[in-house]
């Protein structure tokens, strides 16, 4: 992965109705220990790491680069909005902004990823202005709902870490005014 482009980084934070995305800060430390080492949040991305070798890993303050965004509710991170630019992967993808996501199992079912993501887009159009990919395997159905929502849609599948993916493209939102 390489970096996002021309973008001042950290953003302001960026507020929606129930949310902030934000750049990382040490007290995030124990949330990021919990997404990646929980065995539910990693089930489609290789399972769980442990949590010893996380600890050890894991600096201060975790995932501080562009394009990385700390989902905050009530003033507590409950997940990770992800954007990064791949260099490699699928062809289709090879440029373009990728979309990831990473949410604590006791934020799921609240539509909170849905809202994060739309917000990292809408901050995608305005920044980069550019068409974003997301990839995840079809058997991650709440993932292939998501992207479906979020205006992805599908440019190939194909199988990657002995599982069906998805890969999906959503078109900048000055293409989408374009062709309408």
């Amino acid at each position: 992965m390489t970096e996002l482009g021309p973008v001042a980084w950290p953003p302001a934070p960026i507020r929606t109705e129930r949310l902030v995305l934000r750049a990382s800060e040490a007290r995030d430390r124990p949330a990021f220990v919990e997404l990646l080492t929980s065995p539910e949040v990693n089930t489609y991305l290789g399972g769980a790491r442990p949590r010893e070798d996380v600890e050890g890993e894991l600096p201060a303050v975790p995932e501080q680069w562009p394009g990385s965004f700390v989902v905050e509710l009530d003033g507590g991170m409950i997940g990770q909005v992800l954007l990064r630019r791949h260099d490699r992967h699928r062809p289709a993808a090879v440029g373009k902004v990728d979309l990831g996501y990473l949410f604590l199992p006791r934020a799921w079912g609240s539509g909170y990823a849905a809202e994060a993501c739309k917000a990292a887009l809408d901050w995608v159009d305005d920044a980069l202005g550019e068409p974003v990919v997301l990839a995840t395997q079809t058997a991650n159905v709440a993932s292939m709902r998501l992207a479906a929502r979020l205006g992805f849609a599908e440019v190939e599948r194909f199988r990657a870490w002995d599982a069906d993916q998805w890969l999906g493209l959503r078109p900048a939102a000055s293409q989408l005014v374009k062709n309408s």
